[in-house]
């Protein structure tokens, strides 16, 4: 990205998607505290491991909105082509509005796809019920905070920079006057 900025705010969501992770694990835990015939689910390796996992899944979401942003404001649309360069605010409000669908599609196939090991029942289902559970709880939560936090925070990091490279050309150009 060019930047040592941008990369913060797409690290932003690890932490919102930990907290989605463990509210995930915390629902299941006491699911099975009130089925008797469930095992109990506690952390454990596996549900470590699934806090790994989510912490490499939920950062495609965030790169999605930043990199489109970046195009946009440089003129290259989704096909790269090259069209007229958009200001900040425009590129991000474009860059969620054409990427909301596939964050939500890989939202959707992430939580399709762990729902069984966390809902269905059976011999050894309780050894990843925990993984599942944290990777639907997190990426459920971190999806939802992303299409509203990355851009907020995008927004203001991008606004700093410009208050920041303006006032730094206005005092080299007093220096050069002077």
């Amino acid at each position: 990205f060019q930047s040592w900025v941008q990369p913060f705010i797409i690290m932003f969501t690890v932490p919102l998607a930990t907290f989605g992770g463990f509210v995930g694990l915390a629902v299941v835990h006491s699911m099975s505290l009130n089925d008797r015939y469930m095992p109990v689910q506690n952390l454990d390796v596996l549900t470590i491991l699934g806090f790994i996992i989510l912490a490499g899944v939920v950062v495609n979401n965030a790169i999605l909105i930043v990199a489109q942003t970046n195009n946009l404001m440089k003129g290259v649309d989704d096909s790269g082509n090259e069209i007229e360069a958009l200001p900040a605010r425009e590129a991000i409000s474009e860059a969620v509005q054409s990427r909301v669908r596939p964050i939500f599609m890989s939202m959707l196939t992430s939580v399709g796809g762990m729902l069984p090991l966390v809902l269905t029942p059976g011999s050894g289902s309780e050894l990843y019920r925990g993984l599942g559970a944290v990777i639907v709880g997190g990426m459920i939560f971190s999806t939802l905070f992303t299409l509203l936090l990355v851009p907020v925070l995008l927004s203001l990091v991008l606004g700093l920079q410009k208050r920041f490279s303006k006032d730094s050309s206005i005092t080299v150009k007093a220096a050069l006057v002077s």
